[in-house]
Formats: structure tokens, sequence, C-alpha cells
């Protein structure tokens, strides 16, 4: 996951997206579509993606979906939930896509990341 660390720092230094990054904090689970996002930083919603991503260096979806899987990597380690359970539970409403973005940002399978965590 190394791609993107320090998008913590850069969202928390810029008062908007700290609001931002709050937000998908406690709401990573529910859908959170991009006229929303920007909403919540008080942008119109076709300058917020640019904006996003000259401060932040990635596009909103992206960082949005790295949290996702962030979560969900919390969830395998301390739960004993499914891989479809953990998908809807951290906010992927599609398991082709959870399993895709998992596998960008943790470069094993869900199903590879649980056994490897599992203990024996």
């Amino acid at each position: 996951m190394s791609e993107l660390d320090g998008t913590d720092q850069k969202l928390d230094y810029y008062p908007r997206l700290k609001r931002l990054h709050q937000y998908v904090e406690l709401s990573y689970s529910e859908p959170i579509p991009l006229e929303k996002a920007a909403g919540i930083v008080a942008l119109e919603s076709s300058y917020f993606s640019s904006y996003f991503r000259a401060k932040v260096g990635i596009t909103f979806t992206d960082w949005l979906r790295h949290v996702r899987v962030k979560k969900a990597m919390e969830l395998l380690k301390t739960k004993d939930f499914s891989i479809t359970e953990v998908a809807y539970e951290v906010g992927f409403r599609d398991l082709r896509t959870f399993e895709r973005a998992f596998k960008k940002y943790a470069l094993k399978t869900p199903r590879e990341f649980k056994k490897s965590v599992l203990p024996c």
C-alpha cells in the first residue's frame, strides 16, 4: 500500500480536505458519490475532482477505494467474516470491484490476505 503512503497527511494539511477525511473515516461504508464529497468541501463537483487530484496526487475515487481496502484488511484480521461480508461492510457494492481494488492496494487477493493473517 506504499503507493498511497502519506495521503492522509496531505488531506489533513488542507482544512477542506480534512473535513472530507473525517467524514469518510466515519461513513466509508455508505455510498459517497463525487457530488457528496464535493458538497462536504464546499466546491462544485466539476472543480472538486481536479482540486482533489492536485492536492493529494490521486483521484477521489482511488483514495476512497484505498480507505475501504484498509478497513477491509482490519476486518479480515480481527473478525471472522466472509470475503463477501467484508466487501459489503466496507462499502463495496460489487464483489468483483472489491477483489480488484484489494489486489491493487494490498498486492494479494482478499482470500490470500485472510489466509496469511489467520492463526494456524
